[in-house]
């Protein structure tokens, strides 16, 4: 099995990170989970700065401290996923996008790579004392929602969003400790403060 781990980002994977984005607008691809890194192409560095202001924002109800990683391939190094955890929920999020959004980049998808994207993000809301992790996804996205029901997530509600994401949605509720002692195989991966 393939070897992942978490990776803050970092001004070292400056292309790497833009690569990464451009690889979704080639492939015309919806663009989640990445803290914002679309709106901020043209600047990294600003982006850098915004993910740290995320880290240590203060609960409100416009915004909500969050984390950003990319998931890195131990092979090659290769972004091959990104991750963004919002370690608290405002009433907004608690309706709508919940405390993950994830992606993988579109050349590596089918290839089981999210579930330990969401393992490991898993791990961070453990570690930020989240015990039930709430997360959504399109109803027409179903390697989303399968991937949460490969960690027991429970399907708890089913609706057309008009205000967000204009389409069917399915929101899921998954046990954190239940979910991550469920899957021995991904033990190993880490999350680097790199």
């Amino acid at each position: 099995m393939e070897k992942f781990y978490f990776e803050v980002p970092g001004i070292g994977r400056k292309q790497d990170a833009i690569e990464f984005i451009q690889e979704f607008y080639a492939h015309q691809s919806d663009i989640n989970g990445t803290g914002a890194l679309d709106s901020y192409v043209d600047d990294y560095e600003g982006w850098l700065e915004k993910l740290e202001r995320d880290y240590v924002q203060v609960p409100s109800e416009e915004r909500v401290p969050a984390r950003t990683y990319f998931l890195v391939r131990e092979s090659d190094k290769r972004i091959v996923g990104m991750i963004n955890i919002r370690l608290a929920l405002n009433e907004r999020l608690r309706k709508y996008g919940g405390h993950i959004g994830y992606c993988i980049r579109p050349t590596e998808r089918g290839k089981g790579y999210n579930n330990m994207n969401l393992y490991l993000g898993l791990k961070v809301c453990a570690a930020h004392g989240i015990e039930t992790v709430f997360m959504d996804a399109d109803l027409d996205n179903p390697a989303s929602w399968k991937t949460m029901e490969a960690f027991g997530g429970v399907r708890i509600r089913e609706y057309f969003d008009d205000v967000d994401a204009h389409c069917m949605v399915v929101d899921y509720n998954i046990d954190v400790r239940k979910a991550l002692a469920g899957h021995p195989e991904y033990e190993d991966l880490t999350i680097s403060q790199e």
